[in-house]
């Protein structure tokens, strides 16, 4: 097996994985109610993250243009 066959192998188990899980979570009310919970609980820290994320990014960007530029001058 390649390498290229193992991760395509990998990919199908994965994905099977995270279907068979949503089926039961949503045929389950109570699974359904724990994951509307910690969906409403995760949702503040991971809106943070993601605005320091884009924001380093951005900063980041700018100096790399900044020092781009001197390069080309």
């Amino acid at each position: 097996m390649t390498e290229q066959q193992a991760r395509t192998t990998a990919n199908v188990v994965m994905a099977a994985a995270a279907f068979g899980a949503a089926v039961i979570v949503l045929r389950s009310p109570r699974l359904r109610r724990l994951v509307a919970g910690l969906a409403k609980a995760s949702a503040g820290p991971l809106a943070a993250y993601a605005a320091t994320t884009v924001r380093d990014a951005w900063s980041e960007s700018a100096s790399d243009t900044t020092s781009g530029d001197r390069a080309l001058g």
